[in-house]
C-alpha cells in the first residue's frame, strides 16, 4: 500500500479559496494535510516532519526560517522572497492588469489612472502591467501612489489626508476617466471618495478593481467591475507542482504564473466613452445582439456606416477591429457561463452566437489557449472536492504535468 503524503501548510497569508483549491487536490490524491499547519495562528510547529510544504512566505521571518530549515520540497505562493530556493507558484498579476486594461480600452476610454497605496510587490506588478497595456495602445496613464505622495504621513491624520488627496485628484482629472485600483479594497475606496465628492460612477469615472473579494456583501452597495484572479486554481496548481517535487521531478526555477479566470463586468464600467456616433451604436448593438447570428455587415448596417468605415473607426477609437470586439464579447460571455452554470458546451456555444460546437471550440481555444471544458475544470477547481466526472480527459483531471 502506497504511503500517504504528509503535507504542511505554512501560510503567512491565505484566502479561503486558495485553501479550497489545495484541499481539492489533496482529496483527489490522498494527501494528509497536517494538523500542525499554520493557517490561522502563527504557532510554528518546530520539530514537525513530513513530505512537503505549501507556503506563503511574504512577511513572517520566523516562519520563513522554519520552512528553510525543514529542507524538503516546498512551493511558495509569494514572490516577495523570490530568491528562496523553492518553487514559486504565483498569480499572473500582469495578465490580471491586462484584462482590466482591455475591458476599459474596449469601452473607448483614452484617459487612465492607476491607484496603489504601498510598495507591495503584487501592487507594483499589477500597476506596471496596466500602465504598459494602456501605453501600448497609444494612451497615457497616470499612476498615483499614496505612499510616494508628499502628504503621506503614518498616524492619526493619514486617513483624512489620503481621502482629501484622492478627492482632489479625481475631481481635477479630465473626464471621462478610467481608473484601475490594484486591489478590491482600494477600488471600494475610490468608489466611496467619488460618492463623497459628487463624482458619478460610471458616467464620469469608470472603475475596475482586482481580487474577487469584491464578490463579498459590499458589492450590493458597490457593484464594481473586478478581475477574478482564480485563487482556487492557484491553490490547486500549487499543490500539483508540490506533488511533482515530492516525486523527484526537476522543476524549472523560473516562477510559475497562474492566469486569472476572467473579468466580471458590473455597473462601475457600464458605459461607453466613445464619442464617435457609429462606433457607439455598434458597441450597443453588439452588446445586445452578440448571441444572435450577426456578422460585421449587420453591425455596420445598424450603425449606418460602411464596413470599411466601421473598421477604421473601431481601430481609431477602440484600438481593435469590430470583428475582434465581437469575438471578445462572445468569449467573455462564454467564460461567465462556463464558470457560473452547468450548461452543456453545445448550449453555451449557441447562447454566445456560435453556429456549431466546433466553431466555438476553435474560437475559445484560440482566445484562451485551452478548450472550453478544460477552462471550466480549471476555473472550478477547489469549489468542491468531488471527483471529476467520467469522460474528463486525464490532463483535465490532473494538471501536475502541465505548466499553467
Amino acid at each position: 500500500m502506497k504511503r500517504q503524503k504528509n503535507v504542511l501548510l505554512a501560510l503567512g497569508w491565505h484566502d479561503h479559496r486558495l485553501l479550497h483549491g489545495i484541499a481539492s487536490y489533496a482529496a483527489k490524491h490522498g494527501w494528509h494535510i497536517s494538523a500542525a499547519s499554520v493557517t490561522k495562528e502563527f504557532a510554528i510547529p518546530w520539530g514537525w516532519k513530513g513530505d512537503g510544504v505549501l507556503a506563503w512566505l511574504a512577511g513572517n521571518d520566523e516562519l520563513c526560517d522554519f520552512v528553510i530549515d525543514l529542507d524538503i520540497p516546498t512551493v511558495d505562493f509569494s514572490l516577495r522572497r523570490a530568491s528562496l530556493p523553492f518553487t514559486h507558484v504565483a498569480q499572473d498579476h500582469k495578465a490580471c492588469a491586462e484584462l482590466a486594461a482591455d475591458h476599459l480600452l474596449r469601452r473607448g476610454f483614452n484617459r487612465f489612472l492607476c491607484y496603489s497605496d504601498s510598495e507591495n510587490w503584487t501592487f507594483e506588478e499589477r500597476g506596471a502591467g496596466f500602465v504598459k497595456a494602456v501605453e501600448q495602445q497609444g494612451h497615457e496613464c497616470e499612476w498615483i501612489r499614496w505612499h510616494r505622495h508628499k502628504a503621506y504621513r503614518k498616524g492619526r491624520g493619514e486617513w483624512k489626508q489620503r481621502r482629501a488627496w484622492l478627492s482632489a485628484t479625481l475631481r481635477d482629472a479630465p473626464k471621462p476617466l478610467a481608473v484601475f485600483a490594484v486591489n478590491g479594497t482600494l477600488a471600494v475606496e475610490i468608489q466611496e471618495v467619488c460618492d463623497l465628492t459628487g463624482i458619478s460612477v460610471p458616467d464620469e469615472v469608470a472603475l475596475v478593481g482586482i481580487e474577487d473579494d469584491l464578490l463579498l456583501p459590499q458589492t450590493t452597495q458597490f457593484p464594481i467591475t473586478t478581475v477574478d484572479p482564480s485563487f482556487e486554481n492557484l491553490g490547486y496548481q500549487g499543490a500539483a507542482w508540490l506533488d511533482r517535487l515530492m516525486k523527484g521531478v526537476a522543476v524549472d526555477p523560473e516562477p510559475i504564473r497562474i492566469p486569472p479566470a476572467r473579468i466580471i463586468p458590473r455597473k462601475s464600467t457600464d458605459i461607453s466613452a466613445v464619442d464617435h456616433p457609429a462606433v457607439a451604436k455598434a458597441l450597443k448593438f453588439m452588446a445586445a445582439r452578440f448571441s444572435d447570428n450577426i456578422d460585421i455587415d449587420a453591425v455596420a448596417r445598424f450603425a449606418g456606416i460602411s464596413r470599411r468605415g466601421l473598421h477604421q473607426a473601431f481601430t481609431d477609437h477602440i484600438g481593435i477591429t469590430p470583428g475582434e470586439h465581437l469575438r471578445r464579447t462572445r468569449i467573455d460571455h462564454a467564460k461567465k457561463l462556463l464558470i457560473e452554470t452547468d450548461q452543456k458546451i453545445g448550449t453555451i456555444a449557441s447562447l454566445c452566437g456560435y453556429q456549431s460546437v466546433n466553431s466555438f471550440f476553435i474560437a475559445f481555444k484560440h482566445a484562451c489557449s485551452v478548450p472550453p471544458g478544460e477552462f471550466r475544470t480549471s476555473a472550478n477547481r477547489g469549489k468542491d472536492t468531488r471527483s471529476p466526472a467520467p469522460g474528463v480527459p486525464a490532463e483535465d483531471r490532473d494538471p501536475a504535468g502541465l505548466r499553467a
